[in-house]
């Protein structure tokens, strides 16, 4: 039975029913399905408001010894019945009263008043401070009908292409943040009646209870149109029980696959080659590092992406899958419920891939067997919590301990953050003597050669300009987007030695001494590079990095 003809039993089953109700009501029944779309209502009998509220409908006026005759529905109070029949007897005109379906009313109602389209303003982002733009936005969001206030809230999130929104409970509000590249701002507080509004909708959509006394996950999802044209929003929903009640965070994927591309995450052409170069070989392991919202997820599954052709056989294990990418078999791995990476890598590895990734490597069980796996025919990629490539070094050795196996199997970690990029707007400035002091001392150990690759233009020490921030209408802030700053760390002889335990000073501080000695440029390098090239300021390197 197809959708139309579901719909017709529906309604037929709500006409019996009607009829059936007309009867104990002592009503005479009518079905409107042979004229609701075409015969008019008549004019200036009731008003709009009533017909709304009291669920009836003026079919004829009376006059020239015709009756007023009216539709009602099982939802007409019998009062408003009486009372209109009373009054128009008063004036010695009779009424007919007819009973309807709900349906049929809703079809008249939709023809004679048609909902209208309310466009609500659009939400804005003020400076620190700006208290006027938030109880703006506060007031919009008051306005917004209730069925629409939490699609028109992500609606917005996407448009303006924030990564979280923070729905937090206070004494006598509802505070709203967004998340926009990386910094959290207030968005509005209001009116704490929305609470039950919002937490209705994240239990009905993201399958989580409004009662729970403990933490829980969810996932929904929203299809976004945007000029007529729909893209899907992923989004994770995170809520803990506060004071005042469950707090909640949404984090949203704008999950557009095209869009995982490692020629779009704005590496330079080396970093993009030495990427490309490791990833082409059939076996190894390649971790990524840094911690949250540091965009290591989007780099690897632009990796995935590089990879994915149909000779490939792609496997990755999740804590949740984030995105959904054709032709590769995704595995969620809920950990809370006792579910481990490290089980989950050993039953894939039966399936022969050639390709596994495995969400993060956070215990020495996981970490050797994705190790085995990388020396046995696997391309085998993976997060790991540590701020730079030499601490993951560190880390790791602290977690398995010196392992030749480990030093055969690492190909190259990368080191990743995520900094805002300038507006347009942005203007250059001559830093102050303290300043420029900074910049040349990170940058000493780097060769002329390896300055001007990156900058693009030549390097004159003597002559340093930076740029600063300039907010805008369009940028309240100043920044439009981010960019991604990479460390690299490709695995040599003299790094492996570390590894192995040949050498027995195993730091931090001596690995990227090592690195550095040849050729590995820092993520503090790379940022104040990024600040000279006018990509980013100095003072979000400093923030970030």
């Amino acid at each position: 039975m197809n959708e139309q003809e579901i719909q017709q039993k529906r309604r037929e089953n709500e006409e019996n029913a009607t009829r059936d109700r007309a009867r104990i009501l002592g009503l005479p029944y009518l079905d409107t399905r042979s004229f609701e779309n075409t015969i008019p209502l008549v004019m200036d009998v009731l008003e709009k408001e009533q017909m709304h509220n009291d669920f009836i409908l003026p079919l004829q006026k009376g006059g020239n010894e015709e009756h007023y005759q009216f539709m009602v529905t099982s939802q007409t109070p019998r009062s408003i019945i009486e009372k209109i029949a009373e009054r128009y007897a008063n004036y010695g005109e009779k009424c007919d009263f007819f009973l309807i379906s709900l349906s049929g009313y809703n079809v008249f109602m939709l023809r004679y008043d048609p909902p209208r389209e309310i466009h609500y303003d659009d939400i804005k982002i003020g400076s620190e401070g700006d208290s006027e733009t938030i109880a703006e936005v506060s007031k919009t969001l008051n306005e917004v009908g209730t069925d629409k206030v939490f699609d028109f809230l992500l609606d917005q999130a996407d448009k303006l292409g924030a990564s979280d929104i923070h729905i937090e409970n206070l004494r006598d509000a509802i505070r709203i943040r967004m998340r926009v590249d990386g910094i959290l701002h207030p968005v509005a507080n209001i009116d704490r009646d929305r609470y039950r509004v919002f937490m209705g909708e994240l239990s009905s959509r993201a399958g989580i209870s409004t009662a729970a006394k403990m933490p829980q996950s969810g996932h929904m999802q929203k299809d976004i149109f945007v000029d007529g044209v729909s893209h899907l929003l992923n989004i994770r929903v995170e809520t803990i029980p506060t004071m005042y009640g469950q707090d909640a965070v949404l984090r949203l994927f704008n999950f557009d696959e095209s869009l995982l591309n490692l020629g779009l995450l704005g590496l330079t052409s080396d970093e993009l080659n030495a990427i490309q170069e490791v990833i082409s070989h059939p076996r190894g392991l390649v971790l990524m590092v840094g911690p949250t919202g540091s965009g290591k997820s989007t780099t690897l599954y632009s990796i995935i992406n590089a990879l994915n052709t149909t000779e490939r056989k792609i496997i990755t294990l999740e804590d949740p899958i984030e995105y959904g990418i054709t032709g590769v078999s995704q595995i969620p791995i809920d950990t809370t419920s006792g579910d481990s990476f490290a089980d989950g890598l050993r039953s894939v590895l039966r399936l022969d891939p050639d390709v596994v990734m495995v969400g993060e490597i956070r215990d020495g069980d996981t970490a050797k067997t994705a190790i085995q796996a990388s020396i046995t025919g696997h391309l085998v990629l993976s997060s790991f919590h540590a701020n730079t490539t030499a601490a993951a070094f560190s880390r790791m050795i602290d977690l398995i301990g010196t392992n030749p196996i480990f030093s055969s199997s690492i190909r190259m970690v990368i080191a990743q953050r995520l900094v805002r990029k300038l507006s347009d707007t942005k203007e250059e400035y001559a830093p102050d003597e303290a300043t420029r002091k900074y910049v040349l001392r990170v940058l000493d150990g780097l060769t002329k050669e390896q300055i001007e690759a990156e900058l693009k233009h030549e390097w004159n020490p003597g002559n340093i300009k930076l740029y600063k921030a300039v907010p805008s209408e369009n940028d309240p802030f100043g920044y439009k987007g981010r960019t991604v700053i990479m460390e690299q760390l490709s695995v040599s002889e003299e790094i492996q030695k570390y590894i192995r335990g040949d050498i027995e000073d195993i730091n931090t501080s001596a690995i990227e001494k090592t690195a550095k000695s040849l050729g590995m440029i820092t993520l503090e390098q790379k940022g104040v590079l990024a600040a000279l090239r006018g990509d980013t300021t100095l003072e979000e390197i400093g923030r970030v990095i």
